[in-house]
């Protein structure tokens, strides 16, 4: 399953040079063209996904199986001392490329990137509403 239109699925056909650095059948890693740190990569499954919603959890774990390996190659590599790992569903969450897709982006403490994590709280009941919420969208 491909989409013509789509960068990532040209780029794991090959028709779209990329600086690879793991490849599977199934899989692809490959340095990101606008990286956030030197180093940064992104791991994507060869077939077309649109996000995690739609990937088959076999397929999910087979391609997450790879992140250990490669985020120690990456920190390694770059010399990094912390690693992100990203995965955008959602224009609103910042995605896009609108192909399954895992950042892996090297850190060090002076790189300067930041991280926003504006932390919030719930207020009385509503974290108890929406425990309920998620559990009845999980029951089959």
């Amino acid at each position: 399953m491909q989409d013509s239109d789509c960068i990532f699925c040209r780029i794991a056909q090959g028709q779209i040079p990329a600086l690879r650095v793991w490849e599977s059948d199934a899989a692809l890693a490959f340095l990101d063209v606008a990286p956030l740190a030197h180093g940064h990569l992104l791991l994507i499954p060869k077939q077309h996904y649109h996000d995690v919603r739609d990937v088959p959890a076999e397929v999910l774990a087979a391609l997450t199986s790879q992140l250990p390996a490669l985020a120690g190659a990456v920190m390694r590599a770059t010399d990094a001392t912390g690693l992100n790992l990203l995965q955008n569903t959602g224009r609103s969450s910042g995605q896009a490329v609108f192909h399954l897709h895992f950042h892996l982006i090297p850190r060090t403490e002076a790189d300067g990137l930041g991280y926003r994590w504006n932390a919030g709280k719930y207020g009385e009941g509503q974290a108890q509403d929406l425990q309920s919420r998620i559990l009845d969208e999980l029951r089959p």
